[in-house]
Parts: structure tokens; sequence; C-alpha cells
């Protein structure tokens, strides 16, 4: 059989998470049309009857923006990349090549690995991708080259089928169904900051990240308690919201989806706290 690791690498917001869970066919990773959503390098699973192939997904590459996080985030995608079998990389064909991509591509090209190149978007209009046409020329530097729509799925099986094929032969590194390597309290603190950001739209910049303190199983429902954490105050009381409905309609979005995902009843108790340092920690 074969088997490997397939790293996921883009600039930000071009649907790597989206992807991600496509290719593995259940919801793993936190997406957003914010940008730098993805914080961590997560692995998601493909099970397959000619092998298994483990996603990971990164990072965006963010060049307009200097601070602390995005150079921790470049950095996690420089160390994502070793140690791999194979290369996807995600574009946007609504998008013109920046220097997101130049600096990604940069990244990659002298790596001596199989690589393919995912166009994503292939739904929308044509006259939405109208750079579409740049991303192809690439083609000559990839083994292949598939435009698809990770959000909606089409297109994807071609893309998995290739994959398997270009990785080497090998075990299970996943076993008995594992999806990820992502634990309880990290995947739901995820999906809190998924719907947060939802919710606030570009109210609140990428100064915010979310902790969980508790998680207890009770016999009819799961008790959580968790934190969003920001560094200003001035974003505490916008992710509040005035009489408290920010931070209502971020518990009731989370607690819908974490209770579809539990199969469970969930009382979420949601605070909102100011840490400077939190960053430090990501």
């Amino acid at each position: 059989m074969k088997s490997g690791f397939v790293v996921l690498v883009g600039r930000s917001n071009v649907g790597k998470s989206t992807l991600l869970n496509t290719l593995v066919g259940t919801k793993i990773a936190a997406t957003s049309f914010r940008a730098q959503m993805t914080r961590n390098i997560i692995h998601g699973v493909l099970n397959h009857e000619d092998g298994q192939a483990v996603f990971i997904d990164t990072p965006g590459i963010f060049k307009d923006r200097r601070s602390p996080l995005t150079a921790k985030l470049t950095n996690r995608v420089k160390d994502a990349l070793q140690d791999i079998d194979l290369i996807i990389y995600v574009v946007d064909p609504t998008r013109e090549i920046g220097d997101e991509e130049r600096a990604m591509y940069g990244m990659i090209r002298h790596l001596d690995i199989p690589k393919i190149l995912v166009i994503n978007k292939s739904d929308l209009p044509e006259e939405e991708r109208k750079h579409q046409a740049s991303y192809v020329a690439w083609g000559q530097d990839f083994e292949a080259v598939y435009p698809l729509s990770a959000l909606k799925g089409s297109h994807v099986d071609p893309l998995k089928q290739k994959v398997i094929s270009l990785l080497p032969e090998g075990g299970l590194m996943y076993e008995n169904n594992q999806l990820t390597n992502l634990t309880n309290d990290f995947w739901i603190a995820e999906l809190i900051r998924e719907k947060t950001y939802s919710v606030l739209d570009k109210e609140v910049p990428y100064s915010l990240t979310v902790e969980v303190d508790n998680i207890k199983e009770k016999k009819d429902m799961f008790v959580i308690e968790a934190r969003i954490l920001t560094n200003q105050e001035r974003y505490k009381k916008i992710i509040i919201g005035k009489g408290g409905q920010k931070i209502k309609e971020i518990g009731q979005m989370a607690r819908r989806e974490l209770e579809q995902s539990l199969n469970k009843k969930v009382f979420l108790k949601l605070e909102v706290d100011v840490d400077e340092h939190w960053v430090e920690r990501v």
C-alpha cells in the first residue's frame, strides 16, 4: 500500500482548510472568510483503498502584515515542509499572483518532491476567475494541475487518486480510524474561534484566541467552559457586545455545531478576558 505526508500550502484564505475537510470527509479544521484562520499544524487523514494520506494544513503566507503572530505562523509553514512526501499548492484564481504566491513558491520550488497545483473555486463564474490563466501557466512546474471547488467538493476525487499514486510505499501512520492529531480541547477552541470571527466579521482583527478550561461529560450532556482571549480592553467590549448580544450569538452558534458533532446536548459557558501575552502561547 501507499502512505505518506502531504502538505497543503498557499497564501492566506485560499481555501486550504476547506480542502482539508473535503479530502478527509469531515470537518477537522476551522474555516472562515477571515485570513490567517489556521494557526497550527493540523493533520487530516484520508483512508483510501490503495493507501493512506496524512494531509497537513498550514497557516497561510501573509506578507502585508508584520507582527509577532505573522512571523510565528510563517515559521510554522517552513517547519511543515520538512520530511514530507508531496506538496499541494492551493491558489485562488480570483486574486492575481502577488508577493504571497511568489514567496510560497520560493519556499517549495527547490524541494525535490512531487508537487500538485490546485486551482480552487472552480465553481465561480468565469468572469470572477479572471486570473486563472496565469496560474494554469505555472502548470509545467507541477506533476499535475487540478481546478476544483473545495467548498462544493466538485472534482476532488481525481485529486485523491493522484495523491495516493504519488506517495511512496508504506504502512498506516494513523490507525483505528483516527482522522486527526487534534485533541478535543483544541478542536473545540478552534470551532469557537471560527464562530467568533463569523459573528464579528471585521470588527476585531487577529487579536484573539480561544482557550478551553474544562470539559466535563455527564450522562445527558457535555459541560464546556472556555474563554475568548484578546489583547485589548476595547476588543473585549466589542466581543461581548451591547447587552452581551455578541457573546450570546457566538455561544449559540458554537453550541449548535458542537451538539451536532458530539451527538449530545452541550452547556457552553463562554467568557471574555484580556491577556496581552496570548500570542506567546500560540
